[in-house]
């Protein structure tokens, strides 16, 4: 049958998550860190998810779908509700407990390795001395919080930003590579965590290194929420 149904345009999702979180229906998923329409039949057409996308990558479309379908969206969200999967869709933002090691008696100062400023991508500016020759990490918000030895293993030697697509709700890409495409930057090492709203940062700095020029040398490094580094 013809109806009405959304369309998620790949290139302008930032990977955010949030109409994922918006659409009641689960009919959209995080898929290698971009919104995904899962099932046509789960899509009801209102469009809940339209408002969220900081992007405007979601529109209506007019094509040929297969009915909405009430029951199975009710059972696909309560088999979600069973694997204790939360309802607005969004895995990585699921509350668990995690159970640190002990912090050893003896206390030793490590300094701080932080070596620029400001830190945030939307205040840094696009072109200064000390991205010259530098080595950039460029950093999701959690991982120098989840990784207990961060400043020595990534920040250490490097240019440091920072950011969270899900939290800024903005498309970092066109300032990276106005960043990269200004500056000499001799290697990029992104930090994500393991869960998607992260891949919009992976996916804004792999286009900024495309649409800047260059070769550049990037590396992406995952952390799980449990502080391990995860090997691909």
């Amino acid at each position: 049958m013809i109806r009405r149904i959304i369309h998620i345009d790949e290139k302008k999702c930032n990977g955010c998550g949030a109409c994922a979180a918006a659409c009641h229906e689960g009919a959209i998923g995080m898929v290698n860190g971009k919104a995904t329409l899962l099932r046509d039949d789960y899509c009801d057409g209102l469009g809940d998810c339209l408002p969220t996308c900081p992007t405007d990558a979601i529109t209506f479309v007019e094509r040929e779908a297969a009915a909405y379908d009430e029951a199975a969206v009710k059972a696909n969200m309560a088999a979600k509700a069973l694997t204790q999967e939360l309802p607005c869709g969004c895995p990585g933002s699921a509350a668990k407990a995690l159970h640190p090691q002990a912090v050893s008696e003896s206390k030793q100062e490590m300094p701080s390795q932080l070596g620029n400023w400001p830190v945030q991508i939307k205040l840094a500016p696009p072109k200064a001395g000390y991205f010259d020759g530098a080595d950039l990490l460029i950093a999701a918000d959690c991982t120098a919080y989840a990784y207990a030895a961060f400043h020595q293993d990534f920040i250490a030697g490097r240019v440091t930003l920072i950011g969270c697509p899900k939290l800024d709700s903005v498309d970092y890409a066109d300032k990276l590579t106005e960043l990269f495409r200004e500056n000499d930057i001799c290697s990029v090492t992104v930090t994500r965590m393991e869960v998607p709203c992260c891949g919009g940062l992976e996916m804004a700095v792999k286009r900024a290194a495309e649409a800047c020029g260059k070769n550049l040398d990037l590396r992406v490094v995952t952390i799980s929420t449990d502080g391990g580094i995860m090997i691909p």
